[in-house]
């Protein structure tokens, strides 16, 4: 099942297409800190960018600065050009949706259920008003 599944599906790592692509046509540009790799082929309006995935193919997990260069905001990669953080900015982490450190609101059924109570300025409606 191995060689089919990864013949026939994307979410198993790169398919087979992708891995004869890039040992033909990739140059490797360089290499976020989750290890993921980044690609580049051709030039001009014809250069196509394209990442290969340590681990889950999930999109969030491209950081901030690799992310303006595959989306061609900036013309150079971070290795050439790296980006200098700001004051404000908060370190990147990667989507945290379904783990331990997801955000919870208060009044989420995971943070208990309950939220705190109206103030008296809301009124609820209704049919016959």
């Amino acid at each position: 099942m191995g060689l089919l599944s990864n013949i026939f599906t994307w979410w198993n790592g790169p398919g087979y297409g992708t891995r004869i692509t890039t040992w033909r046509f990739g140059n490797e540009v360089g290499r976020d800190d989750q290890g993921n790799i980044y690609y580049r082929s051709g030039t001009g309006r014809k250069e196509k960018r394209w990442v290969i995935y340590n681990g889950t193919p999930e999109a969030t997990r491209v950081p901030p600065e690799w992310h303006l260069w595959m989306r061609r905001t900036v013309a150079l990669p971070p290795t050439e050009r790296p980006l200098t953080p700001r004051v404000w900015e908060q370190p990147w982490l990667p989507n945290q949706t379904g783990t331990a450190t997801a955000h919870v609101p208060s009044g989420s059924l995971d943070a208990g259920g309950r939220r705190a109570r109206a103030t008296g300025d809301y009124t609820a409606w209704t049919p016959e008003d």
